[in-house]
């Protein structure tokens, strides 16, 4: 007779604990049963209990007990029945793996020859953990571990005397546990094995007094269900896992943090109340820690079985959905890493028109120019689509594979232009796991201990239980390789351009106080109001949180600031408070730049400012807006040769944005300080005094209808230098108006190609070529 390797194969409940050990979630094994993971550490008090009431000779015998075995023939011949088995706790093992419960001379042998076997094989320790983990405890509960959380609550570790006795005497006889029948019988035996246990000297009469009143155990009572979604994820990563250790169990140590659990849980639920106001329904969050990369706590979606309208078995920190504007960091860090963009580097923010795709902003507002680190903390649509044009989006696309999202399942072409405003789909478990990485990353560089340009994808396992004789290995490991990413100089910039990002509510009054945390952030909304979201960080923590629907329904209000970040804020402030990320230390230049328009310095820039850069940067160009020109004598007239002798002209600095940024630049800026009209005589460069704001040349117009169904206009803008000019319109050669100070035209166009001419006082034209459609393409 021989013993398999591995005694006990049949399936066991996944279980996942927190840092602590503490029991977050459990599920039924496939055959029905609670049985969890073989556990080899069995509690002292268990092991006192049940050998003294099943083996009290367990630590002495080899595998039979001889004087128990003469002891049982004797009292069963007495009584011409059986009453005693005299097996030893390694012989139960023994008919727990033969899973033969019937009791014959030849099965007793068998046992003996087993269990004497099993004594050479396995250690006293072994053996007693082989039992807690395998012997039946009453309905459908197997194991310690199972019963102590099913009948108390709580783990085993943490029992008492009395309920670790009434446990201990129920694989004798497990059908006692049953509420409302023999509970006299258990009583009794529990009873019987403290007295037991006070006359072995394991326990005082006094701790057995008062263990005796304690109730017995009753029904089994439900698990702890603390991240159910993250329950979920094991079963669905248990696969890889069991690929790299096949004697890995069905039970991980996690890295979450049971105390934030609970309070993060809460966060999510009572938001997620206010908001099924508006038929928003779920809701998810995750706390990552920067250093280590480690999951501090997972809230998969909001948890109500009960309410099947909400989907909440849907783990949507796993769900591919629409980004919205979250990815606009990665860009800004791309240029900034490159070069070719400098933090506070003017982007036109103009109506614009892109091989037929034609961004707008939130607020479907302009501001003709902004900063690229204001762009970012405004989260403007516009200036992102001029940036990632200018870096190319087959380019970006390769960045996002790179940072590790892999739900970028089709090539670059199929997304195009709208890459960046949400125009794929990005999980938020991955999309937590690039910004921890980025600050990660930045924290690394000047810090020992911390590998640099470590970037991976977050980590939940603290460690796994491997099945008997096996080795614990640790969890498949998640870094990506590569070259690094970003410099440190870009992501210095990119963390303060998203620690300016305007909070909600009561939270915008953040800097005013020097003790407020500071957090880089950044929000995100998708089209259509589907999903909101809030991603933030500081040098000790990372939160995101998404909000929406399962289903893809969208909601009016649902937006990242709206909804998401409100959940953010409050979990940020569950959270100790860090200083902010130190300023680079190496590897870094300051370059004169332009304040005027963010760009590296020229000789006509009037006010010049320093710049951190990267110390190898490409160069970015000389500011091309500032300029000198020339006035007359007075000062109040600009000049040329044609009107004015270079003797009598005098020369100043002007910041001058093209005629089209202009005109929707100063409606945000008053201070912004207009070109002196021409002296009159000078002969004018038309280029630079005229343009039409819109269309774009070639743009390809659709005209939905009225809300009284008819349809709309198309609305014609043009700009001039001179705010007094008088222009006049022509459509298709054809005289059709004449506007002053604010040149704005409504027309309606019949369907096809059309020209439209404006014309000013001295004779200067511009042309736009454009189409009307029947309808959308």
């Amino acid at each position: 007779m021989a013993l398999p390797s591995k005694l006990f194969n049949a399936p066991t409940s996944f279980v996942i604990t927190d840092k602590d050990g503490n029991l977050l979630n459990a599920s039924i094994a496939s055959d029905g049963q609670w049985r969890f993971p073989y556990n080899d550490k069995v509690p002292e008090k268990f092991a006192k209990c049940i050998t003294t009431f099943e083996d009290k000779r367990f630590y002495y015998h080899p595998g039979v007990d001889p004087i128990a075995m003469g002891r049982a023939i004797k009292q069963n011949v007495g009584n011409k029945k059986t009453v005693s088995g005299g097996s030893t706790l390694t012989m139960q093992v023994i008919r727990l793996f033969k899973q033969n419960n019937k009791r014959n001379l030849w099965n007793k042998l068998s046992e003996s020859i087993l269990a004497v076997r099993l004594e050479c094989s396995y250690s006293k320790k072994s053996i007693l953990a082989l039992y807690a983990s395998n012997a039946p405890f009453g309905s459908n509960v197997v194991g310690l571990d199972a019963a102590a959380w099913r009948y108390y609550a709580r783990s085993a570790e943490q029992l008492t005397w009395g309920e670790m006795a009434a446990l201990a005497v129920l694989p004798n006889a497990p059908a006692l546990v049953h509420p409302g029948r023999n509970r006299e019988t258990l009583l009794r035996k529990r009873n019987e094995l403290l007295d037991k246990l006070v006359s072995n000297r394991t326990i005082d009469k006094t701790t057995s007094d008062l263990a005796k009143l304690e109730p017995l155990p009753g029904e089994p009572r439900p698990l702890p269900q603390l991240a159910p979604h993250l329950l979920d994820r094991f079963k669905r990563d248990y696969v890889s896992l069991k690929k790299g250790n096949s004697q890995q169990a069905t039970s991980i140590q996690t890295t979450i943090d049971g105390g934030l659990q609970k309070q993060v849980n809460n966060i999510v639920w009572q938001h997620a109340q206010q908001l099924r106001g508006n038929q928003i329904k779920n809701a998810a969050a995750m706390v990552m820690e920067i250093e280590t990369g480690n999951v501090l706590a997972y809230v998969g979606n909001v948890f109500n079985p009960q309410d099947s309208a909400i989907e909440s078995h849907v783990d949507v920190l796993a769900a591919p959905r629409s980004p919205g504007s979250t990815l606009k960091p990665l860009l800004y860090a791309s240029l900034l890493t490159e070069g070719s963009l400098l933090p506070h580097q003017l982007v036109a923010d103009i109506p614009t028109q892109i091989g037929g795709y034609t961004p707008q902003n939130f607020d479907l507002g302009y501001d003709g120019a902004v900063p690229a680190n204001r762009a970012l903390a405004r989260s403007l649509n516009i200036p992102a689509v001029k940036l990632l044009q200018q870096y190319k989006y087959q380019r970006f696309y390769d960045v996002l594979k790179q940072c590790g999202l892999t739900t970028l399942t089709q090539p670059a072409d199929f997304y195009g232009m709208s890459l960046i405003l949400g125009g794929c789909e990005v999980n938020p478990y991955e999309l937590a796991g690039v910004y921890s990485s980025m600050a990660r990353t930045y924290l690394a560089s000047g810090k020992k201990g911390m590998a640099s340009g470590v970037w991976r994808m977050p980590n939940y396992i603290k460690s796994t239980k491997p099945a008997v004789g096996s080795q614990q290995k640790n969890a498949p490991s998640s870094g990506l390789s590569g070259s690094r990413l970003f410099d440190n100089v870009s992501l210095w910039h990119t963390f303060n351009a998203m620690n300016e990002v305007m909070r909600p509510g009561e939270e915008g009054l953040w800097n005013l106080f020097s003790s407020a945390q500071r957090i880089a952030w950044k929000t995100g909304t998708s089209f259509g109001f589907r999903d909101g979201w809030a991603v933030g960080f500081t040098p000790k923590y990372c939160v995101l949180v998404w909000v929406g629907n399962t289903t893809g329904e969208g909601r009016p209000e649902l937006t990242g600031i709206n909804t998401a970040a409100p959940i953010l804020f409050d979990i940020f402030r569950l959270l100790p408070t860090s200083e902010w990320f130190a300023e680079p230390s190496s590897g870094f230049t300051y370059i004169p730049v332009c304040r005027y328009s963010g760009f590296k310095a020229g000789s006509d820039c009037a006010v010049v400012d320093k710049m951190m850069v990267s110390d190898n940067p490409k160069s970015s160009g000389v500011c091309p807006y500032c300029r000198k020109i020339n006035l007359d004598r007075t000062g109040r007239y600009r000049v040329n040769e044609s009107c004015e002798s270079p003797s009598d002209m005098q020369h100043q600095s002007y910041f001058i944005l093209p005629p089209t940024i202009e005109y929707y630049y100063r409606q945000k800026h008053p201070e912004y300080r207009s070109l002196p009209e021409y002296k009159q005589g000078c002969v004018l460069d038309a280029s630079r005094m005229l343009d039409i704001v819109y269309p774009d040349e070639d743009a390809k117009i659709y005209v939905p209808k009225e809300v009284t169904g008819e349809k709309g206009r198309t609305v014609f803008t043009a700009t001039h230098r001179n705010s007094n000019a008088k222009l006049f319109w022509h459509l298709d050669d054809v005289f059709i108006a004449t506007t002053e100070n604010f040149h704005q035209l409504g027309l309606n166009p019949p369907p096809g190609k059309h020209v439209i001419t404006v014309v000013d006082e001295q004779g200067n034209s511009v042309s736009r070529n454009f189409e009307i459609l029947e309808k959308e393409k």
